[in-house]
């Protein structure tokens, strides 16, 4: 059972179980548009969301404990090199176009990382945009949004136009819902002055919130200019379920509550979109 647990918190800690996340919204994205399973972007995406995800994560570990490295973080830190090859191998598989755009998503996860910005906008000593007052769950969905609608269609050669926007609005209020467990569960470890959601709201106002978000997502299916029932069904289900996390969500939630179930939504979302088609 041990052994079990310890691979479990590498999958969580290394950022695999995000990066299929991210991976299934993609995928979701190439389903919606009736694009052919597109397995250099749907790869890279996978490989990039790793290298991205452990480069913030453990940036600041790595810089100031590399001589004394935890044997676990040894391990992510090889782990991440590897996914980063695989990450460059399929990026030059990738259209010239969708490199320019993932160019300027690689830029924001560098600046959301690395303390280069002025001072007077940050928390503490730190300078980088993951610092800034209540931004931190925008950038995130910004990132996601792009990454898992622009960048496959884009690699596709689809036309962007009206629904394209609208399946990117859904899919930034989608991952802003997805991140009000994660602010709930760490009012007991963040710094006040970072402004998170519930820290700004409280509780009960942020599950509010969620409701409101996951509304506006599944109306704003019915914007589009064809209305796929397969989608739909899928948009409402994966709302309802949604909902329900944010609702029982609270401060002293489980270790994998949020880091493994609710980061599940997505891929249960794809899972019910194939079960559906």
């Amino acid at each position: 059972m041990a052994v079990l647990k310890r691979i479990l918190n590498f999958y969580i800690n290394s950022s695999v179980h995000v990066a299929l996340s991210v991976y299934a919204m993609t995928w979701i994205t190439l389903i919606e548009y009736g694009i052919a399973y597109d397995e250099n972007t749907l790869y890279f995406v996978f490989y990039a969301s790793i290298t991205g995800y452990n480069f913030v994560k453990y940036f600041g570990l790595a810089k100031f404990h590399h001589r004394s490295l935890a044997g676990w973080l040894k391990a992510i830190q090889v782990f991440s090199f590897l996914a980063f090859l695989a990450m460059c191998y399929y990026a030059i598989q990738l259209e010239v176009k969708t490199i320019v755009v993932l160019s300027i998503l690689g830029l924001i996860t560098f600046l959301y990382a690395i303390p280069i910005l002025p001072k007077k906008y940050f928390v503490d000593d730190k300078k980088n945009l993951r610092q800034i007052s209540g931004l931190k769950v925008y950038i995130i969905a910004l990132v996601w949004s792009f990454t898992t609608v622009i960048l496959p269609l884009i690699n596709n050669n689809i036309d962007l136009n009206f629904d394209t926007a609208i399946v990117c609005l859904q899919r930034f209020l989608f991952v802003i819902a997805l991140m009000l467990p994660f602010e709930i569960r760490d009012l007991n470890y963040d710094s006040l002055k970072l402004g998170t959601i519930p820290q700004t709201i409280g509780v009960k106002k942020t599950k509010w919130y969620g409701v409101v978000l996951l509304l506006v997502f599944v109306l704003l299916e019915f914007f589009k200019d064809g209305v796929s029932n397969s989608i739909l069904i899928s948009v409402i289900a994966i709302s309802i379920i949604t909902l329900v996390f944010i609702l029982f969500s609270n401060k002293m939630q489980s270790k994998y509550y949020s880091a493994f179930w609710v980061e599940s939504l997505p891929i249960v979302w794809l899972a019910i979109l194939l079960m559906l088609g």
